[in-house]
């Protein structure tokens, strides 16, 4: 990434209001997912507006994702995370947990389709034991496999200090072709997400987006500028002495 960039994404993190109100706590593991659709001359990604009554970014524009569940460390999956996405999920971590990361990926896979409607993956025409009456059944009732080995891991980022809420995200983009199955009804007035557009990436800038969903807007692009292979370094974005900073794992 050139050194321009790079600081255009510090200095609108760090420029960027906050909310520091309450105690810190610690960050919760999440995932989130950015879909892309290269069909076109230009390639979209998919985001989704968030409800306006939400506690959490009322109204702004974001990829789908949420916390990870126990029953992601339980399903299973048609492949397995490249071995360069396995290593760079396990990096930094104080105890890093056997599966977490694929735990996390599969956590991304999740929370897309209970977002969207969009479930990734292989049909199968039986599918293996696994959580299939809880958090994964829509998955089980479809014959839809999730599959792991086409996810790319492009940027982790924490949540600042004294937030309302704190995560431990990692973000994943995946193709659109990866969609096995396509669910209507999953947004409007009264769901998680209002409304979902698939925007190219010059267009999702001027949306009401989170300062840290900027900042991967430009990982991405940068990404695929660089070939956007499994082992290119992965950025990991915390804060520390109240402005941003921005390691490589």
């Amino acid at each position: 990434m050139s050194d321009e960039r790079l600081g255009r994404i510090q200095d609108y993190l760090t420029g960027a209001k906050r909310e520091r109100t309450t105690p810190n706590q610690r960050p919760r593991d999440a995932a989130t997912l950015i879909l892309i659709d290269r069909t076109g001359r230009e390639p979209k990604v998919l985001m989704g507006k968030r409800h306006p009554g939400h506690k959490f970014m009322p109204g702004k524009f974001v990829f789908p994702g949420g916390r990870i569940e126990p029953d992601d460390r339980r399903m299973p999956s048609a492949d397995e995370l490249a071995e360069p996405v396995s290593r760079a999920l396990s990096a930094r971590l104080v105890a890093a947990a056997a599966g977490r990361g694929r735990a996390l990926a599969l956590t991304a896979i999740r929370e897309t389709y209970e977002e969207t409607g969009l479930a990734l993956g292989t049909r199968v025409e039986a599918m293996p034991k696994g959580p299939g009456e809880r958090a994964w059944k829509p998955f089980f009732e479809l014959g839809v496999l999730p599959a792991l080995a086409a996810m790319h891991f492009v940027g982790r980022a924490i949540t600042p200090p004294r937030r309302p809420r704190r995560f431990d995200t990692r973000f994943f983009a995946v193709d659109r072709s990866a969609v096995a199955h396509e669910a209507p009804g999953f947004t409007g007035p009264d769901k998680e997400l209002v409304e979902l557009v698939w925007v190219e990436i010059a267009e999702a800038r001027r949306l009401d987006l989170p300062p840290i969903t900027v900042a991967m807007l430009e990982e991405l692009e940068a990404r695929a500028a660089a070939g956007f292979g499994h082992d290119l370094p992965v950025p990991f974005y915390f804060e520390r002495r109240g402005r941003f900073q921005r390691e490589l794992l």
